[in-house]
């Protein structure tokens, strides 16, 4: 490296020149030349230089990094191991020299320009060197970097340093005023509606965005949480900040609620049978007076506000029905109406927290602590204080905490949590194992590859969370007409009330009673909840059988598809080549496989590890080679005794001009089945073929014919073997079509294709190969997402198991839903149609009209509950 470094001469100190490259361009640099300057000895650089390192060994380095005394940086104090800092603790507030010492900070960052794996590792090294930087960790797939210095001093240097490296480095910051809630006690969309308009009228809050399908807010504001929970509980509902949340609280509220609704009835009881025996009128309106008010203290509250916030939702419909009855003397009848109401609201709410468990479930799969590694003792630590490389111990029947990788023992795995696959993985030294799965025995010590918020299943539920916020086409639609729908019932409510006395036609008390009949009746919701609770229901059964929709939006394409394309190599088969078929020419086989073990066995390539797998397992040892010599594209060497021996292709042994007219027939035939031939042989002759094929999977065949009985009238390989090859293996799959030869943006045609024909197209791969069909096809599926970041963030329904055997049960499973929410839908408008019909020959009574609102409603969820049953 010092023969390419610059003289004393042509180096200065300023930033400009700095930046010029003393070193060849393709020039590599180790650990210990990055802490080296570009400079000779008697030089110094400032901390934009560090990072330059092509300089010689005899050069030094001495950092002028400044200090800061910002009090207010909390962010690395001493009492805190391990924290998330932001720009505000690292403003360059330099001016004094005092050394504050700070303990562990932690940055992550957003990096931008990479392209391959090598980038992260030349991240990686380019940083590690800088002053108190303790570790950096870079993450091709996900495009994010951990770094952890020792104080935030250290940190200042490293958005400068990795733009030197070619490369663009943002702080991803955590916004302290974005905070999430539980919200209890919605039982449709307008509800979430409400809440929304309420608290944007707070000066407070900046932004807010409740999603009833989660039971999620999240609020961007200045003020206390204090402060935003009771402004919801003010509107009827229970807020709890997720990290505080209490099921005893929630036990509590549900216990209260249930003496509400139970109190009521019996006061409407003693009421409706005081009516038929001798107590006085004024006490038996008491006693439904008295029901009212318990009952619809807190509808008419939320109606309050809701108005406030110039919102129309069924609280101000049903509070307006129950006290237009009062006004009209129906006691009984608004009473009814209110304790109905409220069992309702009960039930709708009680049975969409069960579809929301689905998803809660899955966040208690990975212990909260974990046995960590401290020297030759263990101890009991919380997983958010675990760092990367920490040793943790899982001992036989604990779930494992945290992603990692196994240093010592082995064991069975149950990874029927992430992947859904109900057999235990065997896993030994240098396996991956994933947080939330379960060691069934055998002690493991694993090293920490991804922190808490990273690892396997903390991405999947937060994918599913995003999934279910997000709205399919039907409920965006649903959600729209609902919106048209409310005013113009609530507005044809008024004008019956006032329109036909003034005409006329009948009494005012007689169409008042008919406006507020219409007024329950204008409530969509079972309408609008006839498509969030099945999309949620089913996205939380699929997440549990290990497989990943990334929202209604997919589920609904999943349950229209009838062409599914699959990629051929590790979809339809194992991706993992092996040894076919041995043939000998004129030499004993157990010879000729000890010269391919020797020849194969310092390649990497895949074919070259499957034939030195094969004569390995055949317990046939090697010879002794020299003079290995790689050919690219051809194949390899290797001088054994006296003799060249050369394991190759065809092409190969053409140059070498070996004839191959005896054995060309038999390789042709070969390839033709889909197999790799390897030709072993010297100068002057051939010793014998290797075939290497890829095995189909054992269940490929058994999943594509129930992929066929889901309605999917057409099933094609994708393929860039050639087509006598892929012709063979689409028979063995019993694939429908094939298309071969195929590079991958003929893949893209080939989607292309299927879609002019008519056909609603999903894509299977690997998530990263077949990335442009994936993208190009209706909907793209990955399998195999367990084991790679960039599947799951890229397609758009993940397998988690490599493996396809989840697919018929996704395409069974979505088009269970769309029938579900269809059915819902239709019960709905028909409720809605007959009630509308009834009122005006006077059939419709108030506590009939919320009895057909609220008893909807919970059959639409119940219905939509199914979902989760289905297996």
């Amino acid at each position: 490296m010092a023969d390419k470094c610059c003289s004393s001469n042509s180096h200065n100190d300023n930033d400009k020149q700095i930046e010029e490259s003393c070193c060849e361009s393709n020039q590599n640099v180790n650990d210990e030349q990055i802490d080296k300057s570009c400079c000779e000895s008697n030089q110094n650089v400032n901390d934009e230089q560090i990072g330059k390192s092509c300089c010689s060994s005899t050069s030094s380095t001495t950092s002028t990094l400044k200090t800061t005394n910002n009090s207010n940086n909390s962010s690395c104090s001493e009492e805190s191991r391990q924290t998330s800092i932001s720009l505000e603790d690292i403003s360059a507030n330099h001016s004094n020299s005092n050394q504050i010492e700070l303990v562990h900070c932690q940055m992550s960052y957003r990096i931008f320009g990479m392209d391959c794996a090598a980038c992260a590792k030349t991240i990686e090294k380019g940083l590690v060197t800088l002053p108190d930087i303790r570790t950096v960790q870079v993450n091709f797939s996900t495009a994010k970097m951990q770094v952890r210095a020792d104080n935030s001093e250290a940190l200042l240097p490293i958005e400068r340093t990795v733009k030197k490296l070619g490369f663009k480095a943002e702080p991803i910051l955590q916004n302290n005023h974005l905070k999430t809630y539980d919200v209890g006690g919605m039982d449709c969309s307008s509800c979430a509606k409400s809440i929304e308009k309420h608290l944007m009228s707070i000066p407070t809050v900046s932004n807010v965005n409740v999603n009833f399908s989660t039971g999620k807010m999240k609020v961007e504001h200045d003020g206390t949480s204090d402060e935003i929970i009771s402004e919801v509980s003010k509107i009827g509902f229970k807020a709890t900040l997720v990290e505080n949340k209490s099921s005893n609280t929630k036990q509590k509220q549900s216990k209260t609620e249930n003496n509400v609704i139970i109190f009521s009835g019996v006061l409407i009881v003693l009421g409706f049978i005081g009516s038929y025996t001798a107590l006085p009128e004024w006490l038996i309106n008491l006693f439904y007076g008295i029901a009212l008010i318990i009952s619809g203290y807190k509808p008419v509250r939320s109606a309050f506000y809701a108005v406030k916030s110039r919102a129309l939702d069924m609280n101000v419909l049903m509070s307006g029905a129950a006290i237009g009855a009062m006004v009209i003397g129906e006691w009984l009848e608004g009473a009814t109406v209110v304790w109905l109401f409220a069992i309702g609201t009960y039930l709708q709410t009680k049975s969409i927290e069960r579809t929301r468990d689905s998803i809660s479930n899955l966040m208690d799969l990975a212990p909260p602590k974990a046995w960590v590694k401290v020297g030759t003792a263990i101890e009991k630590k919380p997983v958010e204080e675990i760092i990367l490389g920490q040793i943790i111990v899982i001992k036989p029947g604990e779930k494992i905490p945290l992603d990692g990788e196994i240093l010592m023992g082995e064991s069975s795995i149950n990874q029927a949590p992430i992947t859904g696959e109900s057999i235990p993985v065997d896993k030994q030294i240098g396996d991956i194992v994933y947080a939330g799965t379960i060691n069934e025995h055998g002690t493991l010590e694993v090293k920490v590859t991804k922190l808490v918020a990273d690892t396997t299943i903390a991405k999947i539920i937060h994918l599913v969370e995003e999934a279910q916020e997000k709205k399919a086409p039907t409920e965006a639609f649903v959600d729209k007409f609902a919106s048209i729908y409310t005013p113009i019932v609530f507005i044809s409510a008024l004008a019956l009330i006032i329109i036909p006395p003034i005409l006329g036609f009948g009494t005012a008390g007689e169409w008042f009673y008919k406006g507020l009949e219409l007024l329950v009746v204008a409530c969509p919701c079972a309408l609008v909840i006839s498509t969030p609770v099945a999309i949620v229901s089913a996205i939380g059964n699929a997440a549990k059988n290990g497989v990943l929709i990334k929202g209604g939006t997919f589920l609904e394409i999943a349950g229209k598809i009838d062409a599914v394309a699959f990629d051929k190599t590790g979809t339809l088969t194992e991706g993992k080549p092996t040894v076919s078929d041995v043939q000998v020419e004129e030499i004993a086989e157990v010879e000729f496989l000890s010269l391919a073990l020797t020849l194969e066995e310092y390649s990497t390539h895949p074919i070259a590890k499957a034939i030195t797998n094969y004569v390995v397992d055949h317990n046939i040892e090697k010879k002794i080679g020299t003079d290995f010599k790689n050919i690219v594209g051809k194949g390899v060497q290797a001088k054994i005794g006296d003799t060249i021996y050369y394991a190759g292709n065809v092409k190969l042994f053409e140059e070498l001009g070996v004839s191959l007219n005896k054995l060309i027939q038999r390789i042709h035939e070969m390839q033709d089945h889909g197999k790799t031939v390897v030709i072993i042989g010297t100068e002057k002759e051939i010793l014998g073929l290797v075939s290497v094929s890829d095995m189909i999977r054992s269940s490929t065949v058994s999943t594509l014919n129930l992929v066929m009985q889901q309605g999917v009238n057409q099933t094609v390989m994708l393929t860039g073997d050639n087509d006598g090859a892929a012709k063979m293996i689409a028979a063995e799959a019993n694939v429908g079509r094939y298309f071969a030869n195929l590079l991958p943006e003929d893949k893209v045609n080939a989607i292309q294709r299927l879609q002019n024909e008519g056909y609603t197209v999903a894509m299977v791969g690997d998530g990263i190969n077949d990335a442009p069909a994936l993208a190009t096809a209706h909907l793209g599926i990955a399998m195999g997402g367990a084991g790679t970041d960039t599947a799951m963030e890229t397609a758009d329904i993940v397998l988690m198991a490599d493996n396809l055997d989840k697919l018929p049960h996704t395409i069974k499973l979505s088009k269970k839903a769309l029938m579900i929410i269809k059915q819902n839908i239709i019960f709905s408008i028909i409720i809605k149609v007959i009630a509308l019909m009834l009122i005006f020959p006077g059939w419709l009574t108030l506590w009939l009209a919320v009895l057909s609102d609220t008893g909807a409603a919970l059959i639409v969820i119940l219905n939509s509950l199914r979902l989760l049953k289905t297996k």
